[in-house]
């Protein structure tokens, strides 16, 4: 497996995982499958999207996208990871964040956070190896198909931009 910077020319692979993940019920409120014209407005030249590859073939991504519309939250970036079905349970998960970790830091941000679903505990598993932190439950947080759902909130510090 190879891990590398997002382009646009990735928005399709990027929209075959992302709609899986939505699909799955699993990983996001989000429930409208997404177009590679949506995913495509995720480049903004500010916040790092990776890919890791498969023989050719991209299995994995992690993107950010901004924290808050306020300047002072600059250097905070919200973030995602998702791995196609066929993936998981090779470590592109793991390769996704590591890679996207490194672009963040290059990026300037200091802090990469995230909510995940309480049951989720693949993803609970991976961040807490990569040095995040649970930061605590929000409870309820947002609907998904009529059911209330709490979230953990998840935050590591990128020490060489404090």
């Amino acid at each position: 497996m190879q891990a590398r910077p997002a382009t646009r020319r990735d928005a399709e692979a990027i929209t075959r995982i992302y709609n899986q993940g939505i699909e799955e019920r699993i990983a996001t409120f989000e429930t409208r499958p997404r177009t590679a014209r949506e995913i495509q407005a995720w480049f903004d030249d500010t916040h790092p999207i990776v890919v890791v590859e498969e023989e050719g073939v991209v299995v994995s991504f992690a993107n950010t996208s901004a924290y808050s519309t306020r300047e002072c939250y600059s250097g905070v970036a919200e973030f995602s990871v998702y791995t196609a079905r066929e993936a998981r349970g090779r470590g592109a998960g793991i390769l996704a964040m590591k890679t996207l970790m490194e672009a963040a830091e290059r990026a300037g941000f200091w802090k990469l956070l995230s909510r995940v679903f309480v049951e989720n505990g693949p993803s609970r598993k991976l961040l807490l190896s990569l040095g995040f932190r649970e930061v605590g439950i929000h409870e309820k947080h947002a609907r998904l198909d009529g059911i209330w759902r709490d979230v953990v909130v998840v935050e590591r510090l990128i020490r060489a931009n404090l």
